[in-house]
């Protein structure tokens, strides 16, 4: 923001704070849209209440203001989208405090909602098992997914990060794939040879399909029937109908995969630090969850399984 930014229109400041986290925080698209939905919706709030530019932001906003609005969303909102957006709004604050445009930082001083955060979904080994088995691999489409679940699955990858790939992200030899995941943080990660199998027969029958030699490390690994490089969207709807193939019976998101990976190496008796580095968390306690899961999978079997239980 220039000198003089205090008359900058909140609007324009919003959108300035957007750039420069996605240029120099290496946001993602997701996040950027998140943020400037959150913010663009308290802006709303904020002109309601006669406020216009970034010195009005400073002079007339109060922590009670601020907490009135995130007040008023708990009846349209989940926790979890209500902490979304007041972290958004204490990030911008936080910037406009440390720029000097605005004398004080009300964002700290407003509670975050205590989330219900429910555990994350997975399969059970047989059921993974079961939907990787699902894919008709005599043809193109069918290869792709069958590598798609392996790799996912295999790796622990977030589905932006598998369709992300580039065909020279992939070391088959050695059975690492590097992987760009939030924040633009880089990490490797290995997998077996199931994923390294199903993959080598993808791109085999990519390559004899379309004449070429040997693909480009930069090619996409994924590609659609367009031969484009992969949405999210289209590797969702791919599992949805692998999952009716397959008759697991279980309605879940592409993300369960991922959950899937994490658990079952956690029941294996893998380290939880080994799993928070694979799965590329930040935080310990983000990958603690699955220690949650896994207790309660155990108990689902000891209801199942027990002589008395069954009585």
């Amino acid at each position: 923001m220039a000198e003089g930014g205090g008359q900058t229109v909140v609007g324009d400041a919003i959108a300035g704070f957007l750039r420069r986290i996605e240029v120099q925080a290496g946001a993602s698209a997701h996040t950027i849209r998140a943020y400037g939905t959150d913010l663009m919706h308290w802006n709303v709030d904020l002109s309601k209440r006669g406020v216009r530019t970034v010195a009005d932001l400073d002079r007339m906003l109060q922590p009670a203001h601020l907490r009135s609005y995130i007040s008023s969303l708990h009846d349209s909102h989940e926790k979890s989208s209500i902490g979304r957006r007041l972290s958004a709004i204490r990030s911008f604050l936080k910037e406009l405090r440390k720029s000097g445009f605005v004398s004080r930082d009300i964002g700290i001083l407003v509670p975050s909602p205590k989330a219900n955060r429910p555990l994350p979904r997975f399969l059970k080994i047989e059921e993974m098992q079961s939907l990787i088995a699902a894919p008709d691999t005599t043809g193109l489409p069918g290869l792709r997914d069958r590598a798609i679940l392996e790799l996912v699955y295999g790796a622990g990858l977030r589905v932006g990060e598998a369709v992300s790939l580039d065909v020279g992200s992939v070391d088959l030899k050695n059975g690492w794939v590097r992987v760009t995941g939030k924040g633009s943080k880089e990490r490797s990660v290995p997998f077996g040879s199931p994923a390294r199998d199903a993959i080598m027969a993808w791109l085999s029958a990519r390559e004899n399909a379309s004449g070429a030699a040997r693909l480009k490390p930069d090619a996409p690994l994924f590609l659609n029937r367009a031969g484009g490089r992969l949405s999210t969207r289209s590797l969702a709807r791919a599992l949805y109908k692998h999952l009716l193939r397959s008759a697991v019976g279980k309605k879940i998101s592409p993300h369960a995969l991922r959950h899937s990976f994490a658990t079952h190496l956690l029941a294996a008796g893998a380290d939880l630090r080994t799993i928070q580095e694979m799965l590329g968390h930040a935080r310990l306690s983000t990958t603690q969850r699955y220690t949650h899961i896994d207790m309660g999978a155990l108990m689902d079997e000891y209801r199942l399984a027990h002589p008395l239980n069954k009585k």
